[in-house]
């Protein structure tokens, strides 16, 4: 059964990189890349606080840096102990897929998938009875983990993992900040 799971996720692969239009490399590439959403960190940044005030507001910051950092530290863990190649790495698919990236790291789970689903996540969950459009900050870790596969460096099983994970550290340090934030309410 694992080995036919492993199978149907490394065809999935293979077929979705496939799907890629070298038009659109330069799109994909940007968007795989941090850097590329500062601009919506900051936007974030600024509504947490907008809407949270001083020191509630630090509290919900402090608490998404958190939420970050430890999804950040499982992650790399996580790759070192299951030690599984890219698929960038993997001499089989060298005639097969695109390849636009070309990262050494192991790829099981995805860091873009755990940060982006942790962030995207508690952001929304700390601001949705702010304001309703907040749930459309979820096209970024969309997008974000679709990156990684058009650019060759992570299987789809990585990017559900990992979306899992960052999705269930965020609810865990959600609730945490909830029971800190009514402190302030007493």
């Amino acid at each position: 059964m694992w080995e036919t799971l492993k199978v149907w996720d490394r065809e999935l692969f293979v077929f979705l990189n496939s799907l890629g239009i070298e038009q659109f490399d330069g799109f994909w590439i940007f968007i795989t890349k941090i850097e590329s959403w500062i601009p919506l960190f900051i936007f974030l940044t600024f509504l947490v606080f907008y809407y949270y005030k001083r020191r509630k507001g630090a509290v919900v910051f402090g608490f998404v840096l958190l939420t970050f950092f430890i999804t950040l530290f499982l992650t790399d863990a996580t790759k070192e102990f299951v030690s599984r190649l890219r698929p960038n790495n993997v001499e089989a698919f060298s005639e097969l897929i695109r390849i636009l990236q070309t990262p050494t790291s192991y790829s099981f789970f995805s860091g873009h998938a755990s940060s982006g689903f942790a962030i995207t996540t508690f952001v929304v969950l700390a601001l949705r009875n702010y304001n309703k459009w907040i749930y459309l900050t979820f096209l970024w870790p969309i997008l974000f983990v679709l990156s990684r596969i058009y650019v060759g460096v992570h299987y789809p099983s990585d990017i559900l993992v990992g979306a899992l994970v960052g999705t269930t550290i965020a609810f865990l340090f959600y609730a945490l900040c909830k029971q800190i934030l009514k402190r302030f309410d007493g």
